[in-house]
């Protein structure tokens, strides 16, 4: 943890003891910031990347083994939230705005996700958007629009 801690200088904040699992990656940008709370795990192999922005993993939160978080805006998983293995939390995507130019031509669209306090998100899932404190994304869903409370 030492020689993670030397290479990413002050982009990376740990706020008590975190669980980091074997040949995970954080990768953060000048000028973004990823902090781990107290009692965060990270599973084997999961990979952080912030391009921008901050990623915050909140006390007692769980990210799987092998997912992916991918910030350019910001992503928070909150308190007690588990993001289950080989998930993709992604707070970037392609513009479609053009029909007539090509998608790689029309940048992206970036804008923070929270996933809430307890929030629970299955294995394989795909998050592109917010999702509420307690709410359960089934495994293999793509959500791509923010998920109803109820």
């Amino acid at each position: 943890m030492n020689r993670l801690r030397l290479r990413l200088q002050r982009r990376l904040e740990l706020r008590g003891r975190a669980t980091i699992g074997k040949g995970v990656r954080i990768a953060v940008a000048p000028g973004a910031r990823v902090v781990l709370d107290d009692g965060a795990v990270l599973g084997d192999g999961c990979r952080i990347e912030a391009a921008a922005g901050t990623v915050r993993i909140g006390p007692r939160a769980r990210i799987g083994e092998r997912a992916v978080l991918l910030a350019h805006a910001g992503i928070e998983v909150g308190a007690g939230a588990r993001v289950g293995d080989w998930v993709l939390v992604a707070d970037a995507g392609p513009a479609h705005d053009d029909p007539e130019r090509p998608v790689r031509h029309q940048g992206l669209r970036a804008r923070p996700i929270a996933i809430g306090t307890g929030a629970i998100v299955g294995v394989h899932a795909a998050v592109q958007a917010d999702v509420p404190a307690g709410a359960t994304v089934t495994p293999y869903a793509v959500l791509t629009e923010p998920q109803s409370s109820a």
